[in-house]
C-alpha cells in the first residue's frame, strides 16, 4: 500500500519494521517500482522502503528547483517520517548520485551505500551528449527521446521479449511533468562534478554495481567511484545495459545481501 509523508513523498514498505531498514531509490523519469523484481528476496531479513523522488510517481512536485542536494533533503525527511535513524541505503542511476549526496549530508544517516549504474566523471565527449539529452529533453518533454533511451536501457532480446514491460517503462516516463523531467534530467547530467573527489570523501562500506555494457554508467565509471571510497567493493554484470537490474534482478540483489551479510 502507497503512503504519504506530510511533505508529499509516497512511499511503501515491506518486511518487518523492526529489521534494519534498506531504501531504495529509483532512477531519473521511474518510480519506486522500479524495485518490485528486488523486494522479495530483500524484504525476508529487512525492512525495506521504496519512494517516489519528487517530481515522480505519486511524489510531490520538488519544492524548489531540484539539486542532489534537494533530493537528499527528501530521503532525510523520510527516515525521519519513519523513525528511522540509519538505513542501507541504494540507488539507481540519479538514486545512485542522491545517495552519495545523502552520505556526504547525512553520514551518520547512513549504515551503507549501494550505487547500482550510477555515472560518475564523464569524458568531454560524454557529457557533451548528456547535455544535449537533457536539452532534448526540455525542448520536447520526456517523450522526445524515449525510443533511443529504451535501446539504451534495455538489451534487444528483452525489448523482444517483454514488449509489456517495455510499454510499462515508457508509461512512467510519459507521466512525468515535462518542466520538472527536464530540471531533474540537467542534475542527472551536470551533478556528477559535485560528487568527484569530494571533500570530505565518503567513508562508508560501499558496494558499486553496474552492468558491461552500460553506456551511460560505465564499468570504469564504477570502478572509479570504488577507487575513491577506501575499501569499497565494485562488481560488474556481465552482457545487460543499464535497466540490467530490471532484466535480472538477482544478478543485483545477491550480491547485495552477500555484502550486507559480510558487513554485518
Amino acid at each position: 500500500m502507497t503512503k504519504q509523508t506530510p511533505d508529499g513523498t509516497a512511499f511503501k514498505q515491506y518486511g518487518e519494521q523492526h529489521e534494519q531498514c534498506i531504501v531504495l531509490i529509483h532512477g531519473l523519469g521511474l518510480t519506486q517500482d522500479t524495485w518490485l523484481g528486488h523486494i522479495e528476496a530483500l524484504s525476508l531479513n529487512y525492512h525495506v522502503v521504496t519512494y517516489d523522488l519528487y517530481g515522480h510517481g505519486n511524489s510531490a512536485a520538488p519544492p524548489e528547483v531540484p539539486s542532489l542536494s534537494v533530493f537528499a533533503k527528501q530521503l532525510d525527511r523520510l527516515l525521519s517520517h519513519l523513525n528511522v535513524s540509519a538505513a542501507h541505503v541504494v540507488g539507481f542511476s540519479l538514486g545512485g548520485m542522491i545517495n552519495r549526496r545523502f552520505a556526504l549530508d547525512f553520514p551518520k544517516r547512513v549504515l551503507t551505500l549501494g550505487i547500482f549504474n550510477s555515472p560518475h566523471e564523464r569524458t568531454p565527449e560524454a557529457q557533451r551528449l548528456v547535455e544535449e539529452r537533457a536539452a532534448q529533453s526540455d525542448a520536447g518533454g520526456p517523450g522526445a527521446t524515449i525510443e533511443t533511451t529504451i535501446k539504451r536501457w534495455f538489451t534487444k532480446a528483452f525489448i523482444e521479449q517483454r514488449p509489456d514491460y517495455i510499454n510499462e517503462i515508457k508509461t512512467w516516463v510519459l507521466a512525468n511533468d515535462p518542466k520538472s523531467y527536464a530540471q531533474c534530467r540537467m542534475v542527472l547530467a551536470s551533478g556528477v562534478t559535485e560528487l568527484i573527489k569530494p571533500t570530505p570523501a565518503i567513508k562508508l562500506p560501499t558496494l558499486v554495481m553496474t552492468c558491461e555494457n552500460d553506456t551511460g554508467s560505465t564499468p570504469a565509471m564504477s570502478h572509479a567511484i570504488a577507487a575513491e571510497i577506501a575499501g569499497a567493493q565494485t562488481v560488474i554484470v556481465p552482457q545487460l545495459q543499464h535497466m540490467g537490474l530490471t532484466e535480472s534482478p538477482t544478478l543485483f540483489t545477491e550480491p547485495l545481501l552477500l555484502f550486507l551479510k559480510n558487513y554485518g
